[in-house]
């Protein structure tokens, strides 16, 4: 009976009934104008057009254009006010200005960088062109003077994380989408806490709505009260707005600038598989020492400083940077280049870059990714690689996270299938990572999903490589993977009436979703 009366009165269910009761009184609301049947259909038809003029006329896919315009056509009145309240990404001015800052803020800690690209060009044009393309965009920095560590299980990286917390000497900055009581999360706190009170600057970013079901909503305070600093980005209100679009999905650890975990692991104990949720856990990260962990100490401090009412400015980035930036690093090969995608400068850095190693493989092209709701771009480059005879497999959960989504994920597979792309559930139980290797020299490990969400809407990181020595066991681990999966066949395709139709409906759904 308490956990039920728990539940009942969380932060969660209560902040969905507020949502779920706007939701009833705008569709009750337009139920009622029908009263007024003229004039509700005059009224709802210029409504649609108008609308439909501003979808249309938008810089969106054409796949999210249509699942509006199907929304805004067939309910034009309640559609409608969803497309105003829920489309796209909006800021305040103010906010904008702030979020300029970012990449602002990149640009002046790394002056004349952009000619670090210029002796992978000359290695190899192919691999400097997407180097470029990184630097341009998302103004983050190629390094060659970084070891980079791959962890094919959350259960191996913990330990080290574990290890590098406890070598902190300045500053531990953390920024996690999930974090959630238990083994992981208590035994990184009681460092945290150990840390904080020797003197160490520890902070903790971590996204509201990924914790809202686990977490208290003042759980920033707690941490706080701890010494340790702390945000929650973009707290989540009963409003519906479109502001609830974007979440802070990226996953990074530092240490001392020194140091730098990514990937796919959020700080819970499913992802160290310590608690069973949806069978074995498969997911992976990285860990960079050298120069590019400095490049995601400044990503972390230009989110620092959008959130923080007091942020300094980027100059004030110079006190953070680490005596040993700069100098040799023995065991370093190959190139390295970390990145991050900010949802609100219309430019689809995430996407982009996956498209640019499907785009130049010339053998294979192995993906693991949870979820598998991509766009006609990304479908037709995932086709024509295949058509072309390149050896294009993905990687996908065995078991599902959340059933929607999962069906969702499989209304795609038989036309890639039919294309010639390989299909392969992780038998054992849930895939999270999200990982591109590409002939033997290219891969990326970090947050970006294969969905609409992660690929337009979320703020993402991740570590972008050509040839470095994490490649090999990148691949061993793909091979090991393959070995646990099912693959799927077009005959595993076929489905019922219903299934067909509810896939379809949720195909075209799927930008909203």
């Amino acid at each position: 009976m308490k956990k039920l009366l728990k539940l009942l009165f969380s932060r969660a269910v209560i902040v969905s009934v507020l949502i779920l009761f706007q939701l009833a009184l705008l569709f009750f609301a337009a139920i009622r104008f029908t009263e007024y049947f003229v004039f509700y259909y005059l009224v709802s038809m210029l409504f649609a057009v108008t609308l439909t003029l501003r979808i249309v006329n938008r810089k969106d896919g054409a796949e999210y254009k249509i699942a509006w315009l199907v929304t805004v056509l067939l309910i034009p009145v309640f559609g409608g006010l969803l497309y105003l309240i829920f489309s796209g990404n909006r800021l305040s001015e103010h906010k904008k200005r702030k979020m300029a800052r970012i990449n602002e803020a990149m640009e002046q800690t790394f002056p004349g960088d952009e000619h670090s690209v210029d002796p992978l060009i000359a290695e190899s044009p192919s691999a400097g062109f997407q180097s470029r393309y990184i630097h341009t965009t998302a103004k983050c920095p190629l390094f060659q003077n970084t070891v980079v560590e791959y962890f094919p299980l959350g259960d191996d990286m913990f330990p080290a994380l574990l290890a590098e917390l406890e070598r902190a000497e300045k500053y531990i900055f953390l920024e996690y989408f999930i974090i959630d009581e238990g083994r992981m999360w208590n035994s990184i706190l009681e460092i945290l806490k150990r840390k904080a009170a020797a003197g160490v600057d520890v902070r903790m970013i971590y996204d509201d709505m990924g914790c809202i079901m686990l977490l208290p909503r003042k759980y920033d305070e707690q941490l706080r009260n701890w010494g340790i600093r702390c945000h929650a980005f973009n707290r989540f209100i009963p409003v519906l707005s479109a502001r609830l679009n974007n979440r802070d999905h990226r996953k990074i650890g530092i240490i001392d600038g020194k140091v730098a975990f990514t990937g796919g692991i959020n700080l819970a104990d499913e992802y160290i598989n310590e608690k069973n949720r949806f069978g074995h856990w498969k997911d992976n990260a990285v860990v960079l020492r050298g120069d590019a962990a400095w490049s995601m100490t400044v990503m972390f401090l230009t989110m620092w400083d959008y959130l923080d009412q007091a942020g300094a400015a980027a100059q004030s980035y110079e006190h953070y940077r680490p005596a040993e930036y700069g100098q040799p690093v023995p065991a370093a090969r190959g190139w390295v280049q970390p990145y991050t995608d900010n949802p609100l400068d219309n430019e689809p850095v995430g996407q982009t870059i996956y498209l640019n190693m499907i785009n130049r493989a010339e053998r294979y092209v192995y993906i693991m990714t949870p979820y598998l709701i991509i766009d006609g771009q990304l479908e037709s480059a995932l086709c024509n690689a295949a058509r072309c005879g390149v050896d294009v497999r993905i990687i996908t959960p065995g078991v599902g996270d959340k059933f929607i989504v999962y069906e969702t994920s499989k209304s795609y597979y038989e036309n890639l299938i039919r294309h010639g792309v390989k299909i392969y559930e992780y038998s054992p139980g849930f895939l999270h990572a999200k990982t591109f290797l590409c002939d033997d020299r290219y891969a990326t490990v970090g947050t970006v999903n294969l969905d609409f969400r992660s690929l337009y809407l979320h703020f993402e990181c991740g570590v972008w490589m050509y040839r470095s020595s994490v490649i090999e066991p990148i691949k061993r681990d793909f091979e090991e993977t393959f070995a646990k999966c099912r693959e799927v066949r077009l005959e595993d395709c076929k489905k019922s009436l219903i299934r067909e139709l509810f896939r379809a409906i949720m195909a075209l759904i799927a930008p909203m979703i």
